[in-house]
């Protein structure tokens, strides 16, 4: 018997105009490439049309029985870092990353791991299996009990998963399925075969991992409902020629968004790095002014991170605002508190603002390590390379207090600082530390500037 199909229908992306079939053009708002292909309804007489029930359903809140999610360990200890703890039975864990960067790479060392005690699936949809075989060898995992099939159709991957725990899909936008007329890796075949992987996860409780393309933005590729169905979604960044990669989680329903686990790329594969003072912090800080070390916050963890700065005489009429790993507001509205509270000039100046190891700092606590490194490069005036600012900086100049400010203070100690710069509000929680190192309470950013400068 013929499979039924779904009615489909070609929407645009902009306007939400509908047409029955493809147009290069949209007919009412005029775009190009926005008519994408979304199923409508299960075509008539077609089995899988859901029936109206009359029963009720919906149950107080007070009868649900809580459940508690058991963890597996992925054998990557900042990998489950990120994750929470481990892996959640039934989960779904979309990874994304530039072309390189080494999804395939972390997910086989973890598929390798997992298929020791568990029944895993590799599904290989890009590569061949005697590629993926080859990566494994190389890497010099053991993988003899992982099982591997090169398949695109949604529908047989699904006939493999019997009595599977574990699947890896590499990637999604190689996968399609029978329901839909338009090609793989299209909005529409993305959509339908990640839903159908969500209704597999939690009815089966098979947990996925499943590799996702990313656009030239850097932003996964297809529709916004992949990255919402989804129970966490992780990105892998990094420069393909260092070995340094950061994994960032954007969405976590089983654990901390803000974590960030940190992997080196070596001839073994990936693996784990717990010591972050060669990643995040220079070899010759203190040595030329520009520089200052902030204790960021990061999730569950606390770890110094460098900020470089570049101030130089603008060369145009409108002078250049260039942050990396800073948000671009943040650093505007910290130049013109220095400008307006402080009396530095930067309004004819080029700044050029760098977080070390590409991690990205988006806590109000490191405003005032900007503001340090930034006079610091304004004055041509090193910072000592143990001496360690954080705080929150108002539009008044005022230094407004943190959280997690005694994980931050003891974090300097363990690294060896001698002297730290507070908020001075948060000064009654870190004043067992005196006797261990110089802590200097600050009210606002003009007192930083002359205590470090002046």
């Amino acid at each position: 018997m013929a499979k039924n199909k779904l009615v489909t229908e070609f929407v645009c992306s902009e306007c939400g105009a509908t047409s029955p079939r493809w147009l290069g053009r949209c007919p009412v708002c005029g775009t190009f490439n926005t008519m994408v292909e979304e199923a409508v309804k299960p075509a008539p007489g077609s089995q899988s049309a859901a029936k109206t029930s009359t029963v009720k359903k919906a149950k107080p809140l007070s009868d649900i029985t809580y459940e508690t999610y058991d963890r597996t360990s992925s054998g990557i200890s900042e990998f489950d870092t990120v994750l929470g703890g481990g892996i959640v039975k039934g989960s779904l864990v979309l990874l994304g990353g530039d072309p390189g960067i080494g999804k395939s790479t972390l997910l086989t060392q973890i598929a390798a791991h997992l298929s020791q005690t568990k029944n895993v699936l590799y599904v290989s949809a890009e590569e061949s299996c005697s590629q993926v075989k080859m990566r494994a060898k190389r890497l010099n995992l053991p993988s003899d009990k992982m099982l591997i099939v090169n398949e695109t159709c949604i529908d047989g991957i699904e006939s493999e998963l019997d009595d599977m725990e574990f699947c890896i899909i590499d990637s999604i936008q190689a996968v399609y399925t029978d329901e839909l007329s338009s090609s793989s890796g299209s909005v529409g075949q993305v959509r339908e075969c990640a839903s159908k992987l969500m209704r597999i996860a939690k009815s089966r409780g098979i947990t996925f991992f499943i590799i996702g393309h990313v656009t030239k933005e850097g932003a996964l590729a297809g529709p916004k409902v992949l990255e919402h169905i989804m129970d966490t979604v992780l990105y892998f960044e990094g420069e393909n020629q260092e070995n340094f990669r950061i994994l960032r989680a954007v969405k976590n329903r089983f654990g901390n968004v803000a974590e960030v686990g940190v992997f080196e790329m070596t001839g073994e594969g990936i693996i784990a790095v717990t010591d972050y003072s060669g990643i995040f912090l220079s070899e010759s800080r203190g040595e030329e002014a520009g520089s200052c070390v902030t204790p960021a916050q990061t999730g569950a963890r606390c770890m110094n991170v460098e900020i470089q700065t570049l101030v130089a005489k603008t060369a145009f009429g409108q002078p250049r605002r260039m942050p990396l790993g800073i948000d671009y507001n943040k650093l505007v509205l910290l130049t013109a508190v220095l400008e307006k509270r402080c009396g530095l000039p930067l309004g004819a100046f080029d700044i050029y603002v760098n977080a070390m190891g590409g991690i990205k700092l988006g806590e109000p606590a490191c405003d005032l390590a900007v503001c340090a490194a930034l006079a610091s490069a304004y004055f041509g005036t090193p910072i000592d390379k143990y001496t360690a600012v954080f705080g929150e900086v108002g539009l008044t100049g005022e230094v407004r207090a943190v959280s997690y400010c005694e994980k931050r203070v003891a974090e300097c100690v363990k690294m060896g600082f001698k002297k730290i710069l507070v908020p001075a509000k948060n000064m009654k929680s870190v004043i067992k530390y005196a006797d261990k190192i110089s802590i200097v309470p600050i009210l606002y950013v003009n007192t930083m500037i002359k205590n470090l400068f002046k």
